[in-house]
């Protein structure tokens, strides 16, 4: 019952669940000892999450580093089948209360200026498909996990069938034997009866024959002191 609580409860948070929108903020983040401005999106969930699937989302476009702590740096990043070597991006995570800011952005000094302009309007269109993407892939694995829900319960539902009909089998076979054993009861009950008047007349028939036996012995000792008296 505990477990089925908890996939109903499970299926009820995940149809509440209101639909995100994924808005894109100009954000400074401070990249190698200087503030740079990026672009950043506001996300729901876990740090390690949104990390996990930044770092995914970045992959496809170049070359991932990480140093010995954050930014995630992407190298030879391609833009349009264009390999950008000089420059890199840099990508952060930072988390308040139940928010996750991920944000992207580049060292424009790092960068030709022509290319530091297409590759910032470029950032800012990736900041807002990461943000879809997160929340996508967060809905799909509510959904993955509302369906295997849903198996569970249909399992759990076909066992109870064939559980109940198991169970109406045998109470039906129960019944059948409790009327039964009760005719073999009513049947014992009058074949009792029976061998006790059997029982009954033979003990009389006893008697009565040892009485006859006991009549003739008197006849047989009468006749043998008659013998004896013959002369």
């Amino acid at each position: 019952m505990i477990k089925f609580r908890f996939l109903f409860a499970l299926i009820l948070l995940a149809g509440s669940s209101v639909a995100q929108t994924v808005k894109v903020k100009t954000q400074p983040q401070r990249v190698k000892g200087e503030n740079v401005d990026g672009f950043a999106v506001d996300l729901e969930g876990k740090r390690t999450d949104v990390a996990a699937s930044l770092t995914k989302f970045l992959k496809e476009i170049g070359k991932a580093k990480f140093l010995s702590s954050d930014p995630l740096v992407i190298t030879d990043p391609v833009f349009n089948g264009t390999v950008y070597p000089k420059g890199s991006i840099y990508a952060f995570t930072n988390e308040s209360g139940n928010v996750v800011t991920a944000w992207l952005g580049i060292k424009t000094t790092e960068w030709e200026t022509k290319d530091a302009n297409f590759i910032n309007k470029q950032l800012e269109r990736m900041a807002n498909d990461f943000g879809v993407r997160f929340y996508r892939e967060k809905m799909q694995a509510q959904i993955d996990e509302t369906d295997q829900a849903g198996l569970a319960v249909e399992k759990q539902a076909l066992r109870f069938m064939n559980q109940g009909k198991d169970l109406a089998t045998k109470l039906t076979n129960n019944g059948l034997e409790k009327i039964r054993l009760e005719k073999a009861l009513e049947t014992n009950k009058f074949e009792s009866e029976v061998l006790k008047v059997k029982v009954d007349n033979n003990k009389k028939a006893q008697d009565s024959i040892a009485n006859v036996a006991v009549q003739i012995n008197k006849v047989k000792q009468s006749q043998l002191e008659k013998l004896r008296k013959i002369n």
